[in-house]
Formats: structure tokens, C-alpha cells, sequence
């Protein structure tokens, strides 16, 4: 079910409404690649010293930017692009290819590929509010799943799939804010082999995304959907 995902716009018609279908599939997508869960730990990182009820305004303003960012590219991706001159197969392939390096690194948690580097987690420390930077951007709204977002774009057929894809967009945001809300609680009782696992698990939907994406944009290249 997961390789059909973002092939066409109502791949699961055969067991929910079309619409409900879209949903499903653009939430799941941008959930997997934006992999809040993987944020916490370095949420908790740069807010070791932050009460509780600081964190939680620095959850809300993140979410609230994760959300504004996401959608500017979902709204004004595919003409940014087209004003470089790039096509649309042209940004399904890349927007895959972005995915899926961050789909491996997801898949190897252990080592993971670092959202951000050593030295700016040092600097974010040292920063009153984190919420735009690091943490909206580019932890939770970064290239994956901003490529996500511009794909369904090229994927929309109607302006109810960009409704849909916005309100997809919004149930992240939402589940963001509450998991870095409660990520002190999450983390001990997840424990590290739980954070793993379901890492490793969104990392195959994710790698599952990305490999759809590069196919769909080397089907439409050569005229072949």
C-alpha cells in the first residue's frame, strides 16, 4: 500500500473516500519526513535549563512556524521553482532524492545524519528564542519535508487537494506541538529502543516516499504518466 502513496491523488479510493484518502496519504507523508519525534531529544537539549511553562510557549511558536513554512512552499513551491526554470519531473526527482538521504538516515538512527550541525546546537543554547531557529527550521520543516510538500503540489489536481494537503499540514503542526509539549515525559517513558524503532519505522515510509517520487517524476519526464 505504502509504494502507491503518492502516485495518484486517491490511491486508497478502494477503502476510504477519496478525500479521506488524500488526507491519510499527505499526512502520513509529511509526518514521517518531518520525524518530530527525532526533535525532542535536542529540544530537550537546548531547553535543559527553560521552565515548563517556556517550553511550552517555545513548542507553540515552533509548531506555529513549522506550519506558516510548510504551507508558504506548498502554496508558492512549484512557481519559485518554475522560475528557475525547473520542471516539474525535475523537482519530483530531486525532492526524492532529498528525501530519501534523510529516509537513510532515519533507518540508521544510531548515526544519524544531523538536521544541525554541532557548533550552531552549541549557539541555539545561548538564544532566548529557538522557536523559528533551530527548532521550526530546520528540525521540524526542513528540506525533506519541505521537498514532501512541494511534491504533493505537483501531485494536486484540484484546490481541494491543496485544502487537504494544507489541513495534513495542520495536524502535523498540532501532534509537533504536543510531543515536544511532553517530550519530557515521552523520553523516559519511550526510552532510547522505542525512539529508535519508530524512527526506523517512519525511515522505510519515508525511503518508501522518496523512491515513489523519483519514479513518478521519471515517468512524467519521459511521457509515461
Amino acid at each position: 500500500m505504502v509504494e502507491y502513496l503518492l502516485q495518484e491523488p486517491y490511491s486508497f479510493s478502494g477503502y476510504f473516500p477519496g478525500g479521506i484518502s488524500f488526507l491519510v496519504a499527505a499526512f502520513t507523508s509529511i509526518f514521517s519526513v518531518a520525524n518530530p519525534l527525532a526533535t525532542m531529544p535536542i529540544f530537550l537539549s537546548l531547553t535543559e535549563k527553560d521552565n515548563d511553562t517556556h517550553r511550552r510557549w517555545l513548542a507553540k511558536k515552533a509548531a506555529f512556524y513549522m506550519f506558516l513554512v510548510l504551507t508558504v512552499f506548498l502554496f508558492a513551491g512549484t512557481y519559485i521553482m518554475s522560475f528557475f526554470g525547473i520542471s516539474l519531473p525535475g523537482i519530483r526527482i530531486a525532492g526524492g532524492l532529498i528525501i530519501m538521504r534523510a529516509a537513510f538516515s532515519m533507518l540508521n538512527p544510531e548515526e544519524p545524519g544531523r538536521k544541525i550541525s554541532q557548533e550552531d546546537e552549541e549557539s541555539a543554547k545561548i538564544k532566548e528564542d529557538i522557536s523559528f531557529s533551530p527548532l521550526a527550521m530546520p528540525l521540524l520543516s526542513g528540506p525533506g519535508s519541505i521537498a514532501v510538500v512541494i511534491g504533493l503540489a505537483t501531485q494536486a489536481e484540484s484546490v481541494f487537494d491543496y485544502l487537504l494537503t494544507t489541513v495534513a499540514i495542520i495536524l502535523v503542526a498540532l501532534i509537533s506541538y504536543m510531543i515536544l509539549r511532553f517530550a519530557p515525559w515521552a523520553t523516559r517513558f519511550i526510552g532510547k529502543t522505542g525512539m529508535n524503532a519508530m524512527t526506523r519505522m517512519m525511515g522505510f515510509i519515508a525511503l518508501a516516499i522518496a523512491v515513489q517520487f523519483i519514479i513518478n517524476g521519471i515517468a512524467q519526464f519521459f511521457g509515461m504518466g
